[in-house]
């Protein structure tokens, strides 16, 4: 070991164990059952009665740490099998009719109330598998992890039911070990929390105290002890799928297409699983809401596809995995020879299949590694003149991997140790890019110190590699009412992990500082306060100059009647230099932008009365005459009913003479820009009815519209200021954008892990340059017309196959 980094390996080593002992923490003794229990919300089954129940929950929020209200008492058991482990839980209520139970789609906690456990198999107080059923029936889980808090995307199978009774309620689960990770030891010591959510009057209950003056919560459970030689059974699902699609538009007539494939989930072990889709069919995930992107970096859009989204919390560390770079957009440029034309370009890259294997050992290391393979993919090209038409390479065969490893321990802390690698078949640009990071928390989470190294290698034409690298250092203080943090980081000219990741910004160091404080306990007038100070400035690497900034505060409130309010005011009081606007190789331009400050607020009413409504409204002023932007959101909700609620949401965004990029003309060495009013509305409609806690019709439409008009033009000079341009031939960059989508959707999960999915959907997009029509009915009218717009209608089904059961009827 180089002698130089032992000082500060023994410094992170000291760090990590400074503090005193934690909290006692409570303790629940299960018992084993053979006995059958049907998950009915009854609770009459004999083998309950052989276990003892627990109480006493104190309060999360809004007055950390007192007892609960006698007339609402909680009692919950716990029953262990070999193949699962049961959860009974009697949740006494006064005013058992007065009990909120709105129903709503798979994990959406809606207004309704909510008992949830929570298990941590290692209890390693780092990573929690969190099980929600609401006072309706509603099944809400998610993967909880110190850097990604709650994950609600992992969907886990297990079962469900619950009672309202002339006591309150009753909620019955039994979650299979194969939803959980836990060792292979004989005797079992889980970490154990268990939530209440009175929603009513929005308090929220823990069995075992979750401290609000430390800033973490997963090390905070209790514990479960008594399960003991579990012999648990193999872990080998299958998940077939088929699928029928039927599309039309007013240019083709209707044409249908089937799709089948197979999900596949297998159990390693008690720790590790593999996940691999064949033959995958995304077709009926959410729309991407595509906005006007008139900025030098691409629209980043959320990941809808479920084997990208289920239980990946482990992939996401050090933020080098972007999964939409999985089946994305094409990447080649195709060569157009002379009055050739591209007839049809793939919009996507088809996936051939991934897999990705993840879990943790005995001793605290998490694995995980995926690997996607995508296929080649190429275009139509068509000469004009003769009519030959030929096929161009748009995206090459190329193989994704990504593997990370990472070291638990302290029960808070951790160092990882990440590569992504991207592979293209033939002489293509290839990346592979390493990182370790680190999180280190003092015993009593007071204080966390992180940071991270992360190399990439990027193979290019002719054999060329470049190679970059990014760093960054931050300390904090994570309790209490006074809390704060600092930090900086360095990145340099050519790190890029965009090919499975997402870095747009490069060749800057930057240092912030950043204090908040709260109240801990609500007041006589208030539930909740904070206020947030931060400060953060980024420099240029080459120049110096600075190339972002930020001062500012803001402040968020929550009263007794549960009424959110907040605001907030930035400062950019020095002036400011973009170097990517311009849009040059290595970012040698820049563009001057003004000072300026801006503010927001925000209202959102209780969501627990029937009509609710948020409001947002915004604003930026700069020193620069006329130039500024106001935003302004208004999203009234109603709920009919608790099968039947709809919201509607709309916004508005002005930007007054905005300035950004229009073109270049190489031969001179000159960049375009263009001043500019850009106006955007975008409106939406929601709504869901629910016939049961497993039957729904969803509705999500959106209309976005955005235009863009310019009246001058400039060239940019090297100082990162403007020059007037009088001959504007050729640069008429107006822009008009519109697109629509409508999704309704009957969802039907008629057994555990297996869904009925009928979607309707039509959708339309319009891009208008130059001459053009502002008018909001005309723009709605156009869109809407039915020469523009296509249609899908589809069906689903997916069925869930333990491969048990089979055994047993075999």
């Amino acid at each position: 070991m180089n002698s130089k980094s032992t000082p500060f390996i023994a410094f992170l080593f000291f760090f990590s164990l400074f503090s005193a002992a934690q909290a006692t923490k409570r303790v629940y003794h299960t018992k084993f059952t053979q006995e059958k229990i049907t998950i009915d919300g009854k609770l009459d089954e004999a083998a309950w009665e052989t276990v003892e129940a627990t109480s006493d929950f104190v309060m999360a929020s809004p007055s950390n740490g007192v007892l609960e209200d006698p007339n609402r008492k909680s009692l919950v058991k716990v029953l262990y099998t070999n193949e699962a482990i049961y959860i009974g839980a009697l949740l006494l209520d006064d005013e058992p009719n007065s009990i909120l139970k709105e129903l709503s789609i798979r994990d959406d906690f809606a207004t309704a109330d909510h008992f949830g456990v929570i298990l941590n198999g290692f209890n390693d107080g780092q990573q929690d598998f969190r099980f929600f059923v609401s006072s309706a029936g509603v099944q809400i889980d998610c993967i909880y992890t110190l850097t990604n808090d709650e994950d609600f995307t992992w969907n886990a199978i297990w079962d469900s039911d619950v009672k309202i009774t002339d006591k309150g309620w009753v909620a019955e689960m039994r979650i299979p070990y194969a939803a959980l990770r836990f060792p292979k030891t004989d005797k079992q010591t889980w970490g154990l929390n268990f939530y209440r959510e009175v929603k009513k009057i929005r308090y929220k209950y823990t069995w075992n105290l979750v401290d609000n003056t430390i800033g973490t919560e997963s090390n905070q459970a209790g514990i479960l002890e008594g399960i003991e030689n579990i012999q648990t059974p193999t872990r080998l699902f299958f998940i077939p799928y088929s699928s029928v699609y039927l599309n039309n538009n007013h240019s083709t007539s209707a044409n249908g297409e089937l799709k089948g494939g197979m999900d596949i989930k297998y159990g390693i072990n008690d720790a590790f699983t593999l996940d691999a889709i064949l033959i995958p069919d995304f077709g009926q995930t959410k729309f991407d809401n595509v906005v006007l992107n008139l900025g030098p970096f691409e629209q980043t859009f959320n990941e809808n596809r479920p084997f990208f989204t289920e239980g990946t919390e482990l992939f996401s560390k050090g933020n080098l995995f972007y999964s939409r770079r999985i089946g994305g957009t094409p990447s080649l440029t195709e060569n157009i020879g002379p009055d050739e034309v591209v007839d049809e370009r793939p919009a996507n890259v088809n996936l051939y299949n991934a897999l990705k294997i993840s879990g943790r050992t005995d001793f605290g290391l998490g694995v995980g590694f995926l690997n996607a393979v995508t296929s080649p993919m190429y275009s139509d090209i068509r000469n004009t003149i003769t009519g030959v038409k030929r096929q161009e390479l748009a995206e090459p065969l190329a193989n994704y991997n990504l593997l990370v490893l990472d070291q638990r321990f302290n029960k808070n802390s951790s160092v990882s140790f990440i590569n992504t690698n991207v592979l293209r078949n033939g002489s293509y640009r290839d990346a592979n890019v390493s990182a370790l990071i680190f999180d280190l928390n003092t015993t009593k989470n007071t204080y966390k110190l992180s940071g991270d190294y992360k190399y990439s290698v990027i193979s290019v034409e002719n054999n060329q590699k470049l190679t970059g690298y990014n760093t960054s250092l931050n300390l904090a203080e994570t309790s209490g009412n006074y809390r704060f943090s600092a930090g900086g980081q360095y990145i340099s000219t050519f790190f890029d992990c965009n090919d499975l990741g997402v870095n747009f910004t490069t060749h800057f160091h930057s240092v912030y500082a950043n204090g908040s404080y709260r109240i801990l306990n609500q007041t006589k007038k208030i539930n909740t306060f904070s206020i947030f100070f931060n400060n953060y400035a980024e420099f240029d690497n080459r120049t110096g100059r600075i190339q972002a900034q930020n001062h500012g505060f803001n402040v968020n409130i929550v009263d007794r009647k549960n009424d959110y309010y907040g605001f907030g005011v930035r400062g950019k009081p020095l002036l400011t230099y973009d170097f990517y606007e311009a849009r040059t190789e290595f970012d040698t331009r820049y563009l001057q932008l003004p000072r300026s400050i801006s503010g927001y607020a925000y209202i959102s009413t209780n969501y627990n009365r029937k009509f609710a409504i948020d409001f947002n409204p915004s604003f930026a002023q700069t020193d620069e005459k006329n130039r500024f932007v106001y935003y302004v959101q208004i999203a009234p909700r109603y709920r009919f009913s608790n099968q039947f609620s709809l919201v509607l949401d709309y916004s508005f965004n002005h930007l007054n003479n905005d300035v950004g990029y229009v073109g270049q003309d190489d031969a001179i060495n000159a960049i375009f820009m263009g001043r500019r009013k850009i106006n955007t509305h975008t409106l939406s409609l929601t709504g869901k009815f629910s016939i049961n806690h497993n039957m729904t019709f969803n509705l999500i439409s959106r209309y976005y519209w955005s235009h863009a008009r310019y009246n001058n033009y400039y060239e940019l000079l090297d100082d990162g200021g403007l020059f007037n341009v009088t001959e504007t031939i050729g640069l008429n960059a107006d822009r008009n954008f519109n697109t629509w989508n409508c999704d309704l959707n009957f969802s039907w999960w008629f057994a555990p892990g297996s869904q009925l999915n009928v979607l309707y959907r039509n959708k339309a997009f319009l891009q208008e340059f130059q001459n053009f029509n502002e008018s909001v009915s005309a723009n709605f009218g156009r869109v809407l017309n039915a020469q523009n717009l296509d249609h899908i209608f589809s069906i689903s089904v997916r069925y869930f196959i333990d491969y048990n059961s089979l055994k047993k009827k075999k």
